[in-house]
């Protein structure tokens, strides 16, 4: 049981490769699997900062609506005539400060995670929707528009965003100190604290680096789409905690990695270009989504 929960991901994307290969091949094409990495880069994203959460044994569900705010931050800025770079280290920043709060809220209040963040979803909804007056925002920026439309080697832009946030956070995961702290902390926090590592700094940082990701993607689904949109995009959310879970993440903490959920975001990803592709209705794609979160929820269950 512990193979699948380690590789369900990458088996999982495997077996949809040869199954959508063989029923369109129009899935294999060149061109459908540069569109599929590009769509992927914005989950991979999520789920790289998702981890650090889940692997203190926490989760972040305001995560897709920090990105909401973080693009009409973004969006705001921009059209009050700030430069497109200010505007996006100020969405990164405030998304950062979002996660900040959220993990400062959880270790001083000593509140569920879930609670905390998903007041804060709440909380960051209404403001986006009050800083934009609910009216998506027009991003009209020659840096945003190379960033989403141009490419380097065989990868778009975004493709490379995703791979060296995942690279980073391998390095920090796994070859920092904080990041075995983080582990700890997600395994025993209590044995944590007995050897002197700071858990309460560990959760915030955590928060914040998910925060942080938050705020990237932001900047990326804005280069995406031309605007800051205010409606809040809930399957992000759904998928990245999917993400996570395919990709043998514990969401009882202590037990992570950052290619396991990148894998699963491609496979999230793979799974609804293959549907679309079969003309399948879209109102099939969630139910699939939840069906597979389900059954990899199952597999860490039986792993612990």
């Amino acid at each position: 049981m512990s193979f699948w929960a380690d590789w369900a991901s990458v088996v999982g994307l495997a077996g949809l490769v040869v199954i959508f290969g063989v029923t369109e091949p129009v899935f294999l094409s060149l061109a459908n699997l540069q569109a599929l990495l590009l769509a992927s880069a914005i989950l991979i994203v999520i789920a790289v900062g998702q981890t650090f959460v889940v692997a203190t044994s926490g989760i972040d569900l305001s995560m897709a609506a920090s990105i909401t705010f973080g693009a009409v931050v973004l969006g705001s800025v921009y059209a009050a005539g700030w430069g497109i770079l200010p505007a996006c280290v100020l969405a990164v920043a405030v998304t950062s400060a979002i996660g900040f709060v959220n993990g400062l809220i959880i270790t001083l209040g000593r509140i569920p995670d879930f609670v905390v963040t998903l007041g804060t979803l709440s909380a960051i909804t209404g403001l986006g929707l009050i800083l934009s007056g609910g009216e998506p925002t027009m991003v009209s920026s020659t840096f945003l528009l190379q960033l989403a439309s141009r490419s380097f080697g065989p990868f778009g832009y975004p493709v490379w965003v995703a791979i060296a946030v995942a690279a980073c956070a391998h390095i920090v995961l796994f070859h920092t100190r904080f990041g075995v702290h983080l582990l700890a902390v997600g395994g025993q926090v209590e044995s944590a604290r007995s050897l002197g590592i700071r858990t309460d700094r560990i959760k915030i940082a955590a928060y914040t680096i998910s925060g942080f990701c938050a705020g990237i993607a932001a900047i990326l689904l804005v280069a995406r789409i031309g605007s800051a949109e205010p409606s809040i995009n809930t399957s992000l959310l759904l998928n990245s905690v999917a993400a996570v879970v395919l990709g043998g993440v514990s969401l009882f903490g202590g037990r992570a990695s950052i290619l396991g959920p990148a894998v699963g975001a491609l496979m999230l990803t793979a799974l609804v270009n293959g549907l679309t592709l079969l003309s399948v209705s879209a109102f099939y794609q969630p139910l699939a989504v939840g069906i597979i979160v389900v059954l990899a929820a199952l597999i860490m269950r039986y792993q612990r």
